[in-house]
């Protein structure tokens, strides 16, 4: 069988191309080396992939954080809680002075006698500052007329009126000097844009129901009315007012206030432990990302400077890429995918060396041949002897026309394999075709084509029909080329599982003991003793075995051997999945 070479998976090149494969070519560099610098300068914290890792994780807690900040659903609960702690305190306030401190005024006009109540000023201020005490709020009392009749922080008497401030307790959660926590939320959070559209509250010498629209309202209508308002000094302050009735008579409004420091520790508080857990969170979230980025982002960069390296051939043979592959992730994927690639690409490039090496000797043994020839031929008077020596220069040139033809279908090869589209193959029919083809030339030998195995809906493969039918040409050639007369040709296909078996038998001299791998090899040839010198390039065999791994199958070549250990003939195996 012509034993040709073995399985070459490279494609001929041009000078240039093959020059941009060269690790010593500088052109690709001019055009990838500052990306590689600024690639190979670039730290963690400046890798755009740490920024992004960093921007998308921390997102979430600032937006969350800022909302609790920033929205006011805690102040407005905490305020109305407030507005309806008031309320009830003057509501009771209001009801003790409807039973303690109400006269009875009667007034005569003509015939017609008046009975009207009023509040008892003296008994009213009296109950309104014991009152207004005991709730901690500031109380004060209005007569149907707006005047003033009490206020729980003065004394009115005949030496006029002297205002009563209550100093502060000292608190603990407020130390006198601000903490730096405090200075900071001031500034963040200041009182002025807290309560901004808030009115100013203006303290007055004689002040009148009118200066209190909530007062006011309350004497009117008859019914609760509350207000918030801002003093200059002492900030927000809430207030209440409800009327004082007597028998469903109004005779008096009640105003009750307190300031809102109460809510604006409550919020100073719950932003504080806010900012506290926030600052934890960011803290915590910020380590992980790094731990994140640095366990993403770090092996990336060294996969890519590692890349570089080989590129520019700096890593000789070596794979030079970090194995990751013990990482239960992508990023071993990829580090186990490019070091495969990268150890492809060595191959390849030796390969091609190898090959070129191949050739140029191949292609040089015929030149040589042709050489001599003309040159003798040229000095020959002999018309007999120049006539032999011009079938000597048809055969080298027939020979160099194979041998480039084998040549230039090899190096297409793995372009062609890798663009064409893959699609159903029924084998069994390309080789009942392939014998009926050939039963003319066995039919000379006196050989018998035979095509056994299973049915062709199971001899199915996934694949391209018109190289799959070269190899088995290939193969079935080789076996009538060295079938003696009257032997048989055995072509068998069979189903193993999930993988389909071709073998091609024959009942030759079988191969030399050693070669069943030598015959896949590049432009090796082992021919029959009669058989004519040059017509084989030795490439079928190396070409078949790329076209079959290109299907993801296996081709082995064997002796087969009879009972009493004697050669019967050799066999080729065919291994390809399935369809």
């Amino acid at each position: 069988m012509p034993f040709s070479a073995c399985s070459w998976a490279l494609t001929m090149t041009s000078p240039s191309a093959a020059g941009r494969l060269d690790p010593a070519d500088d052109t690709d560099d001019a055009h990838q080396g500052p990306r590689g610098s600024r690639r190979g300068s670039r730290g963690l914290f400046r890798s755009s992939l740490t920024r992004r890792i960093l921007a998308v994780n921390l997102m979430a807690p600032i937006f969350l954080a800022v909302g609790f900040l920033y929205l006011d659903t805690y102040k407005r609960a905490l305020t109305a809680s407030t507005f309806q702690a008031l309320g009830t305190e003057a509501d009771l306030i209001a009801a003790a002075i409807a039973e303690g401190a109400i006269n009875l005024d009667v007034s005569v006009d003509g015939l017609v006698v008046r009975a009207t109540h009023g509040i008892n000023p003296e008994t009213g201020r009296q109950m309104l500052r014991r009152l207004g005490n005991l709730a901690r709020v500031r109380a004060r009392l209005f007569d149907t007329n707006g005047a003033l009749v009490g206020d729980s922080n003065a004394l009115i008497g005949f030496g006029g009126v002297v205002q009563i401030t209550d100093l502060p307790p000292p608190s603990p959660t407020r130390p006198p000097v601000p903490s730096m926590a405090r200075r900071l939320y001031d500034a963040l959070f200041p009182s002025a844009a807290e309560n901004s559209g808030l009115v100013t509250e203006v303290e007055h010498d004689n002040p009148t129901v009118g200066d209190y629209p909530e007062a006011a309202e309350a004497l009117t209508l008859g019914e609760r009315s509350q207000a918030m308002r801002v003093q200059p000094d002492r900030g927000l302050v809430l207030s209440v007012a409800v009327p004082v009735q007597y028998y469903k008579q109004v005779v008096g409004v009640v105003m009750v206030s307190r300031p809102g420091d109460d809510i604006v520790e409550s919020l100073f508080e719950m932003r504080l432990a806010v900012l506290e857990i926030f600052t934890f969170t960011l803290s915590l979230t910020i380590s992980l990302s790094l731990y994140l980025a640095g366990t993403i982002a770090r092996p990336l960069v060294r996969l890519a400077n590692a890349a570089d390296q080989v590129r520019r051939g700096k890593e000789g043979h070596e794979t030079g890429i970090p194995d990751y592959s013990d990482r239960a992730d992508e990023l071993g994927d990829l580090s186990e995918a490019l070091r495969g690639m990268t150890e492809a690409l060595w191959k390849r490039m030796d390969a091609i060396e190898g090959f070129a090496a191949d050739v140029a000797h191949e292609i040089k043994n015929p030149l040589t041949s042709l050489r001599s020839a003309v040159e003798t031929a040229a000095r020959l008077d002999d018309p007999a002897k120049q006539k032999r020596l011009m079938a000597v220069v048809v055969d080298d040139v027939q020979r160099l026309d194979r041998l480039i033809t084998d040549i230039s279908d090899a190096s297409r090869m793995d372009a062609e394999m890798s663009r064409a589209e893959k699609e159903p193959v029924r084998l069994r029919p390309i080789l009942e075709t392939l014998a009926e083809i050939h039963a003319s030339e066995a039919e000379d030998q006196k050989l018998t084509i035979r095509v056994e195995g299973d049915p062709q809906d199971s001899l199915i493969v996934h694949g391209m029909e018109g190289r799959l039918v070269q190899v088995f040409r290939n193969l079935l050639v080789n076996a009538l080329s060295f079938s003696p007369y009257g032997k048989t040709i055995r072509l068998k296909g069979r189903r193993v599982r999930d993988r389909i078996v071709i073998s091609v038998d024959d009942e030759g001299p079988g191969l030399p003991p050693g070669s069943e791998e030598l015959i896949f090899k590049r432009f090796y040839s082992e021919r029959p003793a009669d058989e004519k010198f040059g017509t084989h390039s030795g490439l079928g065999l190396a070409i078949s075995r790329q076209i079959v791994e290109a299907h993801g199958g296996t081709i082995r070549a064997n002796n087969r051997l009879g009972s009493d250990g004697r050669v019967q003939g050799a066999r080729f195996v065919v291994d390809l999945p399935a369809g």
